[in-house]
C-alpha cells in the first residue's frame, strides 16, 4: 500500500507541544506563520520578536532566532533589528494589552514610518496571561476581572479599532483582520499572514494581520464556547476584511 503524507510539521515549528489553555488559538496561528514562512523559504532569515503576555512563549515554539521585547516595545526592538539588518525577515507577535495600551505609540509609528516589518496582532479582547483583566480592545459590557459590571462607555471609554486606525497611515502596505475558529477562516487567515509577510519581502511597507482570538480560559467558557462567542459578539465590534493592500496580487 503506497501512502502519501496529507500533513507535515512546518519546519519553521519546533515541535515542542504548545502549552496554550484548551481552545486558545496561539497555536493555530502560529502554525499558519509557519507554513507561510516554509512556503516563502525564509526561515534561515526570519527572527520573530516576542512581547510579555501569553505570547512570549512563541520563541520556544517556532524553529527562528528571536528574541523577546519588554512590554509594548516589540515593534521598537523590530525596527532596530530590521534597519540594522534589512536582509532579515522580522516580524512581531503581539497581544491587545501589549499593541494596543502601552505599545500604542510604537505601533502607531512604526505603521507611519512605513517600517519593513510584519506584525501577527492577536486580540482576544483581555488581557490573558496576567488574570483576564480589561484592555483596550475589550467590548462594552464585557466583564473582566477589572470590569466586574461590565465595560462602560462613559467610565472606561470604547473599545480601540486598530485596523480602523492605521488604515489611515501612508506607510501601511498591508492591513487585515480576520479569524481562525472555523477551517474557512483558517484558511484565510493563513493567506493574509502571507501578504503581510511578502508587503515586507517586496519592500513596500508596513503589514499587519490582526486575528480575532479566543480566552476560553478568562472568558469562562469551554472551547466551543468561546468559538461561538468570537461570531457572536467580536465580529460585530471588530467586522472582518481588508483594510489596506498595496501588494498586489498573490503570485
Amino acid at each position: 500500500m503506497e501512502y502519501k503524507a496529507v500533513y507535515k510539521m512546518p519546519k519553521a515549528l519546533s515541535g515542542k507541544l504548545f502549552t496554550y489553555c484548551p481552545g486558545c488559538h496561539h497555536g493555530i496561528v502560529h502554525r499558519l506563520i509557519a507554513e507561510v514562512i516554509d512556503e516563502l523559504g525564509i526561515r534561515e532569515r526570519t527572527i520573530v520578536v516576542a512581547p510579555v503576555g501569553c505570547s512570549v512563549f512563541a520563541y520556544e515554539f517556532f524553529e527562528l532566532d528571536g528574541t523577546v521585547a519588554p512590554h509594548g516595545r516589540a515593534l521598537a526592538v523590530a525596527t532596530g533589528m530590521k534597519r540594522a539588518r534589512p536582509d532579515l525577515v522580522v516580524f512581531t507577535y503581539q497581544g491587545d494589552g501589549d499593541l494596543a495600551a502601552i505599545g500604542t505609540a510604537e505601533t502607531i509609528h512604526a505603521a507611519n514610518r512605513g517600517e519593513r516589518v510584519t506584525t501577527i496582532f492577536i486580540n482576544n479582547a483581555i488581557y490573558g496571561m496576567t488574570g483576564g483583566q480589561m484592555a483596550p480592545t475589550t467590548l462594552l459590557g464585557m466583564k473582566t476581572t477589572t470590569s466586574p459590571y461590565g465595560r462602560t462607555a462613559e467610565r472606561e471609554g470604547y473599545p480601540i479599532h486598530v485596523c480602523e486606525v492605521l488604515k489611515e497611515l501612508k506607510g501601511v502596505a498591508y492591513l487585515a483582520r480576520t479569524k481562525v475558529n472555523t477551517p474557512k477562516d483558517v484558511i484565510n487567515t493563513r493567506k493574509h499572514i502571507k501578504k503581510a509577510f511578502l508587503a515586507q519581502l517586496k519592500d513596500v511597507g508596513f503589514g499587519l494581520v490582526e486575528v480575532l482570538s479566543t480566552c476560553p480560559t478568562n472568558w469562562g467558557m469551554d472551547p466551543l464556547q468561546a468559538g461561538r462567542w468570537v461570531d457572536e459578539s467580536m465580529v460585530k465590534e471588530y467586522p472582518l476584511g481588508v483594510f489596506v493592500d498595496k501588494v498586489g496580487e498573490e503570485k
